[in-house]
């Protein structure tokens, strides 16, 4: 079972009191008393019991610990002089996520909250290179460099001009078009989608004041304006609740249902495409599921890139779209 975060940092405070060679060799009351201070709060003298045996014993924690208790003394101390839970090698999966978290927080360094701990973050990330080169260097696993987000460097301003309720004018060149063209934006949400990041706001010249998308490395300009926008009610969590993706499509959300092939279907079982996700039927036929969501680009584009290991049911325009697309595909290959 994962551990949170006052166990992962008392983890951290036992080890530190353990490794102290001015002070060797702590008893349970010093260890604590040790971890109570450092925490801030009283700690049971039960927790730090349990701490010890997880330390010792926990295959999650993969610590291993060699912690020996001297029972004529009533101490405390690694058996292993050396040993540390600093130490303990990184596996090739918390290797990869801190790699791509340390890859996202590298794009954001601008960021004041960023800039406050920059040089933990690059201790981190000189470590884990390390641990990287390491591996690649025997052969064991290779990693793929993340891809940079285009446009990141807009987030510090948009994020002044959401916390501030400050349209801002942005020149947005779209694929389709040859010019860019300028809106007058009231900014509520920056959203990532697939290494993209997103300004969801209300355009002030558009019909009705629609609320839009606007990808940030589109965004080819964008100033200032000081007007103020009254605050808005933006539930980002209610406002994406229906839909896979970025785009909001307009209108209710449909019942979809999909056939996936057994083997397709073991994927989609273990990473459900929306939360709303049901599995109908699951045989050695076919795997059925259920959603309930708008119909989006994103979600044709999922769809399609299934092939034919799924076939969608319901609703019948969904499928005319997938059997067009399919068309298509195959027009281009003579």
């Amino acid at each position: 079972m994962p551990k949170n975060k006052d166990a992962l940092s008392r983890y951290r405070w036992l080890d530190e009191r353990l490794r102290n060679k001015r002070v060797p060799h702590p008893s349970l009351d010093d260890l604590v008393e040790f971890v109570s201070e450092k925490m801030d709060k009283t700690i049971a003298v039960r927790t730090i019991q349990k701490d010890i045996e997880d330390m010792r014993n926990d295959p999650d924690l993969n610590y291993f610990a060699p912690i020996v208790y001297n029972r004529s003394t009533r101490k405390y101390q690694y058996e292993d002089e050396n040993y540390s839970i600093g130490n303990v090698p990184i596996d090739e999966a918390d290797l990869q996520g801190l790699e791509v978290a340390i890859g996202i927080l590298e794009q954001f360094r601008s960021l004041p909250v960023i800039q406050r701990f920059e040089d933990a973050i690059l201790k981190i990330a000189a470590s884990v290179k390390m641990n990287r080169q390491d591996l690649e260097n025997r052969g064991l696993i290779k990693f793929s460099r993340g891809s940079q987000y285009k446009g990141a460097e807009l987030i510090p301003d948009i994020v002044d001009a959401i916390k501030n309720l400050e349209v801002i004018r942005i020149a947005y060149q779209t694929f389709d078009r040859t010019e860019p063209k300028e809106h007058w934006v009231e900014p509520y949400h920056l959203r990532e989608y697939n290494h993209r990041f997103y300004l969801i706001g209300k355009s002030q010249k558009s019909r009705g004041g629609t609320v839009l998308t606007f990808a940030l490395d589109r965004i080819v300009n964008h100033w200032p304006t000081n007007d103020k926008f009254d605050a808005k009610n933006f539930d980002d969590a209610a406002w994406f609740q229906n839909a896979i993706g970025i785009t909001v499509a307009e209108g209710d959300p449909e019942e979809i249902v999909l056939s996936y092939t057994p083997l397709q279907g073991k994927y989609v079982k273990t990473q459900p495409m929306h939360p709303s996700q049901e599995i109908l039927i699951d045989n050695e036929e076919e795997c059925r599921v259920k959603l309930r969501i708008v119909v989006n680009h994103e979600l044709v584009m999922l769809l399609l890139s299934s092939g034919a290991r799924v076939k969608v049911l319901q609703p019948q325009h969904l499928a005319d779209k997938i059997k067009q697309e399919a068309a298509a595909m195959l027009g281009r290959y003579p």
